[in-house]
Formats: C-alpha cells, sequence, structure tokens
C-alpha cells in the first residue's frame, strides 16, 4: 500500500494490486450510499492477451494461421468504505476511477442509490463536478437481487449450522418469482417481488444492522461491526437472557415452549446486583443482542410471508455478512415461526445488492438484458468459514470481494433438459464427499507445474516465467482456501477446481496455452482422416456402427488435462489405433450399446445437438465421422463447442475452421455444411464441463427450431463429472473414457473404462399425494 492510500485504511477494505491496476481501465461506476456502509460497484476493461485462430490460402491450401492479440473484457469490481468516512469514498473516486482515460462521463453524471444518495448530493457534486443521478433503493435492491440469483450458480444458499452439509446451495433458476426479500442495513425492509417490475414494500422495522452496532457499541467496549461479530461468537448469551425454564423452572409444554427459548432478552442483567462486578461479559452482551436482533427480524419476516402466501425468502443487506451465527438465528427464527414449512435463503453477495442496482441503472445504454455476466473465481473471495476463532480481519477479507466477468452471450437452461428447476450439474459434491474432495485437491495440485510449464511454453516475452509463476502461487493459494473451507464459493465440484485453474490462468494473461498443440494435433488427425473414412466405408451396417461408436471412444483418450494420459502421449508412440487397443474390452463399465444399435435401426433422429469435447484425433477421427454417420440417416446435426478455451477443448472458432477442413475431405459433410443440415454453435462455455443451466440463448433456440430428439455428451468432464446423472426430454447419449485410475476405481473399472449411456427420454414422475 503506497503512503497516498494509507489514509484509507481505518474506513475500507483496499482491493489488491491486481485491482488497483485496473483502476486505470474503469469504464463507469455506481454507488450505494446506506446509513453505515457505502458501496461501489465499478467496471474496468481488463486487458487479455489472445490467441486467435484464422484460416487463409495458400498455395491451393487452407492453412492456420495464429496469432496472439491483446484484447479487452470487462470486469465488475466491488469496494466499501463506512459512511462517516465519505470523504475519503470520494477522494477513491477522484483519484482512481475519474482519472481512467476508459472513464466515460459524457454526460457528467452518475448513478446513486440508498439514503445518503440525498444526504450528501451537494458534497458529491462539489467534490467530483459530476451531476447526480438519484435512484430508487427498493428498485435498486430488486434489480441487484434478480441479477445476483439468475447470474450466479450458487449464489443464494440455506444454512444449518449443524447440518451435513452445512451450506445447501441453491444453484440457479431463472424462474424466481415470487419471492419476499428482507434488506437487512441501518433498519430493514420488507419487500415482496413478484416480477422484475412489480415489486412493494409491505413492511419494514427500525430494529436492525444500525441498532446492532449502535448498541453494541454502548454496551460493550468494542469498536466496528466486525469487533461486535467477533465477540458474539464467543459469547454466551443464557448469563443475560431470561430463559423460559428460568421462569417455569422447565419447558413450558402446554403452549409448545422448550426450556431454552428465550423468554425475555436481557432479562437477566435487570437482577445484576449492581453494587457487585456483573457476571457477564461483553462477549455475553453481544450474543444476547444479536440473538434479540436476529429473532425479530425472524419472526417478522415469516410472518410477512404467512399474510401474503409467500413461500421463499431471501435476506439481503450488509447485516448478515455470511456470519454463521446471525444465519443460524435467523433460520431458526423462520423455522419456529413457520412450523418449518419456510426456510430462509442467504446470499453470499447479500451486501452488494443495491449497488448493483444502481450500476445496472447506468449500464443500460450497453442492452444489459443481451449477455450475462459470471463469477471470476480467481478475483473473489468466498463465504468465511464457521470457525469461531476467525478474527474480525479474517473474516472481513474472505467474504467481501466480488468479481463478475461480462460474458458477450446471454446465457439460458438448455431446453432438452427434463426438468431445469431440478437439474444439478455436477455428479459429486466435495463438499460433502471428503475423500473426493481431498483426492482431487491434491490431484489439481500435484498437476499445476505441468500447468505453470504448459502456460510458459505457448507465449514468449520477458514476463512469461514470471507470470506463469504467479498462476501457481495464485492457483496453489486458492485450493488450500477450499481445502480449508469447501463451502467458500458455493457447492465444491470437479468442475469449479477446473474452472478455477482456468479463470487463474486468464488473469495471469494466459488465455489460451494450449492454443498451438491444438493445431498441431489438428494437423496429425486431418492426414489420418482420408483413410479412415475409406476404412468405414468398406464395413458392413453393422460392423460400422460398432466401429463408429468406438472410434467416438478412441478419440476421447486424447485429453491433456488427464495426467497418466499426458505420461504416455509424452513418452511414447501414441496414434488412433493405439488408443482403441487401450480401450476396455466389452461388456464396458456402462454398456447400452445394445439399446443404441437398436435404436438406430429405426427412424432416423430428427436433430442431435452434440457437444464436443478435445481437438485433434477427438473431434477429427472420433466425432466427425459419427456426425457423418447420423448425416447419411437423415438426421441433422448441430456441434456444439465452448465458447472459451479451457486446456486442450476445441472451441467455436476453431471448429469453424475445422468442418471447412473436414468438408474438403468428405462430401458427404461438405454437402451437409451448404445444405444448413450441419450447423456449428458456441456452447457460450469456457469449461472442460458442462453446465447445462447456462448455455447460449442462440443455440436453446436452434434446439427448439430444429426440434432436436437426440443430445449427445462426450468427454470425461462433460459425460462423466457432470451430466452422468442428468435427465433428458429426449433420447441422450453420454460417451466417456475414464482416463484417471482413482475414479476409475471409484467407479468399479479400471484405466480406461468406457461409459457408453444411452437413455430414451424420460419423463418426470409425479409425487405421490
Amino acid at each position: 500500500m503506497s503512503s497516498t492510500d494509507k489514509r484509507y485504511a481505518t474506513s475500507i477494505d483496499l482491493p489488491t494490486e491486481d485491482v488497483f491496476r485496473n483502476l486505470q481501465n474503469a469504464c463507469h461506476f455506481a454507488v450505494d450510499i446506506g446509513g453505515s456502509l457505502v458501496k461501489v460497484a465499478y467496471c474496468s476493461k481488463l486487458h487479455r492477451r489472445t490467441s486467435q485462430v484464422r484460416d487463409h490460402k495458400e498455395d491451393n491450401n487452407c492453412i492456420y494461421q495464429i496469432l496472439e492479440e491483446d484484447g479487452y473484457t470487462r470486469r465488475l469490481h466491488f469496494i466499501k468504505f463506512e459512511t462517516k468516512y465519505i470523504h475519503q469514498c470520494l477522494d477513491f473516486i477522484r483519484g482512481h476511477l475519474m482519472q481512467s482515460k476508459e472513464f466515460m462521463l459524457d454526460k457528467k453524471n452518475i448513478k446513486a442509490t440508498g439514503g445518503g444518495a440525498h444526504k450528501y448530493k451537494d458534497q458529491i457534486i462539489k467534490t467530483l463536478g459530476v451531476q447526480l443521478d438519484k435512484e430508487d433503493e427498493m428498485e435498486c435492491l430488486i434489480n441487484g437481487s434478480n441479477f445476483l440469483l439468475k447470474n450466479i450458480p450458487d449464489e443464494a444458499f440455506i444454512y444449518q449450522r449443524h447440518g451435513q452439509p452445512e451450506y445447501q446451495f441453491q444453484g440457479i433458476h431463472h424462474d424466481i418469482f415470487p419471492y419476499l426479500l428482507v434488506n437487512i442495513g441501518s433498519g430493514v425492509s420488507f419487500v415482496k417481488v413478484e416480477s422484475e417490475t412489480k415489486y412493494d414494500r409491505i413492511g419494514g422495522t427500525s430494529t436492525g444492522g444500525g441498532t446492532f452496532w449502535g448498541l453494541g457499541s454502548l454496551l460493550t467496549k468494542a469498536k466496528t461491526f466486525d469487533d461486535l461479530l467477533e465477540l458474539a461468537e464467543k459469547g454466551d448469551h443464557k448469563k443475560v437472557d431470561m430463559l423460559v425454564r428460568d421462569i417455569y423452572g422447565g419447558e413450558y409444554s402446554t403452549i409448545g415452549l422448550t426450556g431454552d427459548i428465550i423468554a425475555s432478552s436481557f432479562g437477566k442483567a435487570a437482577r445484576t446486583d449492581k453494587e457487585n462486578v456483573p457476571c457477564y461479559k461483553d462477549e455475553d452482551v453481544a450474543r444476547s443482542l444479536l440473538l434479540s436482533i436476529s429473532n425479530d427480524i425472524g419472526q417478522l419476516a415469516s410472518l410477512y410471508c404467512r399474510l401474503h402466501q409467500l413461500k421463499k425468502i431471501y435476506f439481503g443487506g450488509y447485516f448478515i455478512r455470511g456470519h454463521p451465527l446471525t444465519m443460524h438465528t435467523i433460520s431458526f427464527a423462520i423455522n419456529f415461526w413457520s412450523k418449518g414449512e419456510i426456510q430462509a435463503l442467504f446470499m453470499r453477495h447479500e451486501g452488494y445488492l443495491g449497488a448493483i442496482g444502481a450500476f445496472l441503472k447506468g449500464a443500460e445504454e450497453e442492452d444489459t438484458d443481451r449477455y450475462t455476466w459470471g463469477e471470476n473465481f480467481a478475483g473473489c473471495s468466498g463465504l468465511s468459514s464457521s470457525n469461531p476463532l476467525l478474527d474480525s480481519r479474517e473474516r472481513s477479507s474472505t467474504f467481501d470481494m466480488l468479481e463478475l466477468d461480462k460474458l458477450e452471450k446471454m446465457l439460458q437452461p438448455c431446453s432438452l433438459l427434463l426438468d431445469p428447476k431440478s437439474y444439478l450439474p455436477d455428479t459429486v459434491d466435495l463438499t460433502t464427499d471428503t475423500a473426493a474432495r481431498e483426492y482431487w485437491i491434491d490431484c489439481f495440485s500435484n498437476s499445476v507445474d505441468k500447468t505453470r510449464d504448459q502456460a510458459m511454453a505457448s507465449q514468449t516475452g520477458p514476463d512469461v516465467k514470471e507470470r506463469a509463476e504467479t498462476f501457481k502461487q495464485k492457483y496453489l493459494q486458492r485450493l488450500q482456501e477450499l481445502h480449508d473451507n469447501p463451502c467458500a464459493y458455493g457447492s465444491l465440484t470437479v468442475r469449479s477446481l477446473l474452472d478455477t485453474s482456468s479463470h487463474c490462468l486468464s488473469d495471469c494473461l494466459f488465455t489460451d496455452p494450449y492454443s498451438q498443440l491444438k493445431q498441431t494435433e489438428n494437423e496429425q488427425a486431418l492426414k489420418c482422416l482420408p483413410q479412415l473414412l475409406h476404412k468405414l466405408d468398406g464395413l458392413s451396417w453393422e460392423e460400422l456402427q460398432l466401429s463408429l461408436a468406438k472410434g467416438l471412444l478412441a478419440g476421447n483418450v486424447f485429453d491433456w488435462g488427464a495426467r497418466e494420459v499426458v505420461n504416455i502421449m509424452e513418452n511414447q508412440d501414441f496414434g488412433f489405433v493405439e488408443a482403441q487397443d487401450k480401450l476396455q474390452e466389452r461388456p464396458w463399465l456402462c454398456d447400452n450399446y445394445e439399446e443404441w444399435h437398436q435404436r438406430l435401426q429405426d427412424k432416423p433422429h430428427k436433430c442431435a445437438v452434440i457437444f464436443v469435447d478435445n481437438s485433434g484425433a477427438d473431434i477429427i477421427l472420433g466425432v466427425f465421422p459419427f456426425v457423418r454417420g447420423l448425416l447419411k440417416r437423415g438426421t441433422n446435426v448441430i456441434l456444439c463447442a465452448n465458447s472459451r478455451p479451457s486446456l486442450n477443448d476445441v472451441i467455436y472458432s476453431e471448429l469453424l475452421i475445422l468442418v471447412k477442413r473436414v468438408a474438403e475431405i468428405s462430401p458427404d459433410i461438405q454437402a451437409a455444411y451448404k445444405d444448413g443440415r450441419l450447423m456449428v454453435m458456441d456452447s457460450g462455455q469456457g469449461s472442460p464441463c458442462l453446465d447445462l443451466r447456462l448455455i447460449n440463448f442462440e443455440l436453446v433456440e436452434l434446439m427448439k427450431k430444429q426440434e432436436a430428439d437426440l443430445i449427445v455428451i462426450e468427454g470425461m468432464g462433460r459425460a462423466i463429472h457432470t451430466n452422468f446423472d442428468a435427465a433428458f426430454s429426449c433420447e441422450s447419449l453420454k460417451v466417456a473414457v475414464i482416463k484417471n485410475r482413482w475414479l476409475a476405481n471409484r467407479l468399479g473399472g479400471d484405466m480406461f473404462s468406457v461409459v457408453f449411456k444411452y437413455q430414451k427420454p424420460q419423463k418426470i414422475i409425479a409425487a405421490k399425494s
């Protein structure tokens, strides 16, 4: 921290050096000024080094041209200040955000919400020299809440202090209405939300976060909000509160009150002998105060839900802050007063709802409905651990940071899912599966050197080694955090561990470390394709179908994300034939080939949607012959590739070129591509795994238009780590070779075990009344 920035240390959590570096590229910002805290949301234009793959003609041959280009992406950052230090907040905005070369202030106005937007209007205008657009606080809260619930997987969760798991994350759903939003700031507002535009503040109370902070400051020696939470975690409220058993000697069974229910908050304090030293401490007072306020808020929320026939309650504001005792108390109150019919739902980034809503107001000219934002795990902090030994600084530093990346596409749930509301992409939850968590975190920790080396080999320049080492340290630090606190970023899965690696690489300007390797493998595979197609054309129908299935599997063996396979490829000649020889003999570990074979004897599918995996032999020698077989049957095909790079997965821009290259070899592919029966789409994803809750909306529309009746998911990440149990309303085929010995053994197989899982359309089973 520089000397000029030390003056902020008493009031804010400053961004990291990486974020400060991005302040010079800030585009625009918005502020939410509450009675206790000021939250600033600002968007930066981040530098990204990208590899662009293009094709051009040279000597009548279509060849690759790989260009390393400088690109940019948008990222949304957040920072907070105590409102009593608002002058320092304005200094920060003026000295950093408004000095940005990218800052757009054509109209000389900024968006602001919260009570302070009115109270400090003149001070803001005078200090910053801008006009202030005061946005409605309730509208901003609702917009921010809807934004997070629809964009961020695992944003909302149920908390059970002694439950397994402790955090139950709710995934992501686009059908979120109606719900009750309880915003706990200095005071509390209860808002009934029925749609994007229809909401009503149905009540409120002045007993909120400001009450806890104010009374806590009067009654204890705590100086900050976090100090109070730390005291409350250590205290014993029974030394201050009067319980039912203190009055009745036990429970009051006739009205259903157990003996440990609080009958009177601070009731025992009134009986303290003032001439003697009190028998309670500051910790006990803080805990009693927290329980009193939390219980009252929970009871009011439950009563409002009953009054308005609502079943979901989301808690927002900056009072909760992921504090386990607070969430436990509110959850207990909701459960008690609703008799278990309603559950309290909390939000990982509940303190920034108003700031996000105000930011969205300022970004309306960018047509925010046309794209989606995704959480960046490299730049975010997660929910703090429930460990009561964490001090306030540790708790604050592990909860307050949020960074979102702008994704260029609007993402929607896949229309082929049987029930999008119940769909969960991940096969294993590492949060609860301790053995799997230990293995996979150790596995990724051991492979980080290989990833670092690949990143260094992919670029040139004086700072490449330094950036690669920074990636390694950042990823290892994140893995350690997840080992200690698995729930920090939502449900911990193999998918999230892989995505975190990609985010850390990208943050260190390694957007596509495998780009050159992928193109080399593509060229090698293209040379083998004519001979393979000729061989397939000489087979009988029976032989052909099995060869196409085995070819799809053999191609999937080539995976630079599988450590044991990488060792084989690096130390011996290993081609498509050798990969076929490695495959498990039938019967396979999961073997529905006979059902698939029988289905192929029936009428052709209308349209197959195929989510592809790796470049090289996988896509060219495995997928394209399989696609050719479907096209010959009269089935239209949509090939779906990732929008953004990850490992050696083929991406959309590469697949567009490969289709043209393969079309020059195969007349069937050429005719289908020309006639529009073979289509190439980007999935909207950037992961080795596949989350069908968030895919390109244009792909969703094309699936509907083409009346897709078959979905094919290929690869260990897409069909094993995710979607193995996914249910679809159409026929599905999940194909993968297991290239991890630990996983294979856990599933009852061995290395190169085969999963060939074909399922007919499934139906929703109605619950028995």
